[in-house]
């Protein structure tokens, strides 16, 4: 069932759960309220986790469109992601049903997952008995040609000036 998830997400997922539990672990010695802090923890989790579904449609989406309408349809996603964050917490700080610091710090687990995805990559790839592929180099005939033809101020007019 997992490898039909997509991979990037799949990291993505378990960086942002990994995360939640460590700072869910964290508070459990530092808060005093632990339902309260529990709440807004995992409201911040989830709501990082739907903005990473959102986050892939909108670039999936993206990808079938010319390069104009992709730079819109990408900003377009994006301001809509951060202008519900923004009510979400609005809501938040009006109603003080959850901490609003708590669900923006959960929310920010999506920024360190990111930092996180090189391990996470490495965990399904053990998982999964996967390996990446290896990069191989260029055609010879392709090399050769970006080799032919000097930046500018190299090759044999640099040294026909140095000559003078």
């Amino acid at each position: 069932m997992l490898k039909k998830i997509n991979r990037t997400l799949l990291e993505m997922w378990t960086g942002i759960l990994v995360l939640g539990v460590i700072c869910q672990v964290v508070g459990a010695f530092l808060v005093k309220d632990q339902i309260y802090y529990a709440k807004s923890l995992w409201f911040g989790i989830l709501l990082a986790v739907a903005s990473t579904i959102h986050m892939y449609r909108t670039l999936d989406r993206a990808l079938d469109l010319d390069e104009k309408r992709a730079a819109k349809a990408i900003f377009r996603g994006y301001v809509i992601r951060y202008a519900v964050l923004v009510v979400l917490l609005s809501i938040c700080m009006v109603t003080r049903v959850l901490n609003p610091l708590i669900v923006f710090m959960a929310y920010m687990s999506l920024k360190v997952t990111a930092l996180m995805q090189p391990f996470t990559h490495k965990f399904y790839n053990m998982l999964f008995h996967e390996t990446d592929p290896v990069p191989m180099p260029l055609d010879e005939t392709a090399a050769g040609e970006e080799a032919g033809n000097p930046r500018e101020g190299e090759g044999p007019s640099q040294d026909l000036r140095q000559k003078e």
